[in-house]
C-alpha cells in the first residue's frame, strides 16, 4: 500500500463487533505494513506480515483473514487470490490503488470476498473485515454449547469461557477446540483435524501451533491431548 493508503490505522477507539483473529497482511512496503500491523494489533487481533505473493501462499492457511495487496513484487495479486481461493476458504479482502470498477470487479471474480480502494479509513476497513467474518462463520452444530468443568463453549455466540472468564479465541483456535470438545471419548486422526478446519491446505506445523496457543489460553496441557502417531483427544485439566 502506498504512503497514506489509510489516515487513521494506528487511531485508538472501540473494539465494536470485532473478533478476535489472527490477520496475514500481505505490503510490499514496509512502512504502511507496521502502521497498519499496529492498528490491528491496537485492535487485539494477531497479525502476520509477508512482502511477497509467494510467502502469502506459503503462510495463508494460518490465518483467519488475508489482507492482500493486488499489487506485489512478484506475482500478480490477482494470482494469489486466485491460488488462495482454490485451496481454502479462508476470507480475503483485497486492496488496490486502481479506483476504476473494473479493478474491484477482477479482484471480486479472483475470489475476494472484498474489494477495498486506497486511500481508505482504517475504521472503514474494520467495518470490512467483521461483514467478511460474519459471512464466513460456519453454521453451529445442533447441539449448540458444549460444558465440561469450568469450561464451557458456546457455537452460537462462538464464546469461550473457563471459570466464568471469558477467553479470547481465534477463529481457527475456537473451531479446533470445538470439534475436540464435541467428541471429548473419540481421539480425532490428525488429518481430520487438518481437514475439518483448514480445509485441503494443511501443515504440521499448523495444528501444533494452534494446539501449544490453545492449551496456553486454557491454562493447562490437559485440555487438549496429544495421542502419537495418531491425532488428538479432549482432555480435562
Amino acid at each position: 500500500m502506498p504512503s497514506g493508503a489509510y489516515a487513521d490505522a494506528v487511531a485508538p477507539g472501540p473494539r465494536g463487533s470485532s473478533g478476535t483473529w489472527r490477520v496475514l497482511v500481505v505490503e510490499s512496503n514496509t512502512r504502511d505494513a507496521e502502521s497498519l500491523s499496529r492498528g490491528l494489533r491496537r485492535h487485539g487481533h494477531t497479525v502476520d506480515h509477508v512482502a511477497t505473493g509467494s510467502e502469502a501462499l506459503r503462510v495463508h492457511a494460518e490465518a483467519d483473514l488475508v489482507l492482500l495487496d493486488l499489487d506485489l513484487p512478484d506475482v500478480d495479486g490477482l494470482e494469489v487470490c486466485r491460488a488462495i481461493r482454490s485451496s481454502s476458504g479462508i476470507p480475503v479482502i483485497a486492496v488496490t490503488s486502481r479506483p476504476t470498477e473494473l479493478d474491484r470487479v477482477l479482484g471480486l471474480q479472483a475470489g475476494a470476498d472484498d474489494c477495498l480502494v486506497k486511500p481508505y479509513g482504517f475504521r472503514e476497513l474494520m467495518a470490512r473485515m467483521d461483514a467478511v467474518m460474519r459471512r464466513s462463520r460456519p453454521q453451529p452444530a445442533v447441539d449448540r454449547t458444549v460444558t465440561h468443568g469450568p469450561l464451557h463453549i458456546d457455537a452460537g455466540l462462538r464464546e469461550v469461557s473457563l471459570d466464568g472468564r471469558l477467553v479470547g479465541m481465534t477463529r481457527k483456535e475456537f473451531d479446533l477446540l470445538y470439534l475436540l470438545a464435541s467428541h471429548p471419548e473419540t481421539v480425532i486422526p490428525r488429518k481430520q483435524v487438518m481437514q475439518r478446519v483448514w480445509g485441503d491446505t494443511w501443515s504440521r506445523r499448523t495444528i501444533d501451533t494452534h494446539v501449544s496457543s490453545l492449551r496456553g489460553k486454557l491454562g493447562a496441557s490437559e485440555w487438549i491431548i496429544t495421542v502419537r502417531g495418531v491425532g488428538f483427544r479432549f482432555g480435562h485439566a
